[in-house]
């Protein structure tokens, strides 16, 4: 599993997650040294939009971030995924396919996705973002329904 995330300012460093990813972990590894300087670096109006995962709302990571003061997008439960990151994952999967022959192990195949991240236009990113408002519109328009996203 690979950990990544985007905003029109930037992206972080795609991070290899091995084994579970626990709260305390998705605390440690990925929302202390990527999404928190991330965000400061994007400005007080930055809002993190991560999912419902166990780890992303476990009790410690709630806490952590209250404590830095990360703006945090709320997601009722068992609500549509229309997070962007999601067309960014298909997209790099599709990059990645491109390469022949497969990749010959899991190092080969961290590096290519490392490369493709760090290859996706910024252009592409930005469509995806600037696409929010026009997801949560159709996705009431449909009740919460399938959409063309």
């Amino acid at each position: 599993m690979v950990w990544g995330g985007i905003s029109t300012r930037l992206r972080t460093p795609l991070y290899h997650v091995v084994g579970n990813l626990t709260g305390v972990r998705y605390q440690n590894e990925i929302l202390q040294p990527l999404v928190v300087p991330a965000l400061q670096a994007i400005g007080p109006r930055a809002i993190l939009q991560d999912d419902n995962a166990p780890p992303h709302r476990s009790a410690a990571v709630n806490t952590f971030i209250q404590q830095a003061r990360v703006n945090r997008m709320l997601w009722p439960a068992n609500s549509p995924d229309l997070n962007p990151i999601e067309h960014m994952w298909d997209e790099l999967c599709r990059r990645v396919q491109q390469h022949h022959p497969p990749p010959a192990n899991l190092g080969q195949l961290l590096q290519w996705l490392q490369q493709e991240w760090n290859g996706v236009p910024r252009a592409f990113i930005c469509n995806l973002i600037h696409s929010m408002r026009q997801r949560c519109v159709e996705c009431l328009a449909h009740n919460g329904g399938h959409t063309r996203y």
